[in-house]
């Protein structure tokens, strides 16, 4: 099953593909999916995480298989159904899963933000719920059920280490981002970099807010030099805050870095359609600083 649907950039809809595991309906965001073949047989890894089932070759591309029922705490799949082939932080990973119900679009105002009952920082895994017809459909945080099995994949604050020391400023630079656990580290590493004045929304809607805001005052340069945003966000996402951004006059010259577990090709069109100035995966933190030092210095 390819997946290759297309969708004008900037709308604030996605497409979620549902899939079920133990008859409990989840969900993926279309964009993270190379393809979705049948269960083959892998060859295990010595000493993996138990979540990995182990490796396989399609196409003479090595991809991890994971046992997504086993990261759930749910048992372990039998050996029939599907793999999930999906590409995001730059690695090829492939999820069992039972079955897929299907693809929907729906728009980012559609997701409900779970709360600290239902996911909580450190052990949560679930990114929103939309509720489809007559039943919920959890969407999963894949990235972190990678990180958790495989730490090293993550954000990589150490490299802000290898900056060296940097001055301090106050330059104001605007962040959206969802994940309270990614936007601490994030914000941490822009302050070790020197950047300590960030302001710091939980999506798009909320930092298009802020500068909706500024426009009315008359003081976007002032309080806004730098944009920084996700692209998988609840409410708006980070595609249509950059289109906002970029849709006006007296915004359109902020600069915009996209930073996302989503910069595969596709999304990359996409953001340079909208007018991002910079697009990069979540790991390369480093590479964020360098960046946003080079865009400062521009605008």
């Amino acid at each position: 099953m390819e997946t290759n649907i297309l969708m004008e950039s900037g709308t604030n809809e996605l497409e979620i593909l549902e899939f079920m595991l133990d008859e409990n309906c989840y969900g993926i965001n279309v964009a993270k999916i190379k393809e979705i073949i049948p269960f083959q047989p892998v060859t295990p890894v010595p000493n993996a995480h138990p979540s990995i089932e182990g490796i396989f070759m399609p196409r003479d591309t090595m991809i991890t298989a994971i046992n997504l029922k086993n990261c759930l705490q749910r048992g372990v799949s039998e050996d029939k159904g599907l793999f999930i082939i999906t590409n995001f932080n730059k690695l090829d990973i492939a999820f069992h899963v039972d079955s897929v119900v299907g693809i929907h679009r729906i728009s980012w105002r559609d997701i409900i933000k779970p709360n600290a009952t239902v996911n909580n920082v450190d052990v949560g895994v679930s990114t929103g719920i939309v509720k489809y017809e007559d039943r919920l459909v959890i969407i999963l945080d894949f990235e972190k059920i990678v990180t958790d099995i495989s730490p090293e994949t993550g954000l990589k604050v150490e490299e802000i280490q290898e900056l060296g020391e940097r001055e301090r400023n106050d330059i104001p630079i605007l962040m959206a981002e969802d994940s309270a656990l990614l936007n601490k580290l994030i914000s941490d590493s822009l302050k070790e970099a020197g950047y300590m004045n960030l302001i710091d929304t939980v999506n798009g809607q909320e930092a298009w807010d802020y500068i909706e805001q500024c426009r009315q005052e008359g003081t976007v340069r002032e309080k806004v030099r730098l944009v920084i945003t996700d692209i998988e966000m609840p409410i708006m996402d980070g595609h249509r805050l950059t289109k906002l951004i970029k849709s006006h006059d007296d915004t359109k010259g902020i600069p915009v870095v996209i930073f996302s577990s989503l910069v595969n090709e596709e999304m990359r069109r996409k953001g340079e359609s909208l007018g991002a100035n910079a697009q990069l995966s979540k790991p390369e933190i480093g590479n964020l600083v360098r960046v946003i030092d080079e865009l400062i210095k521009k605008s």
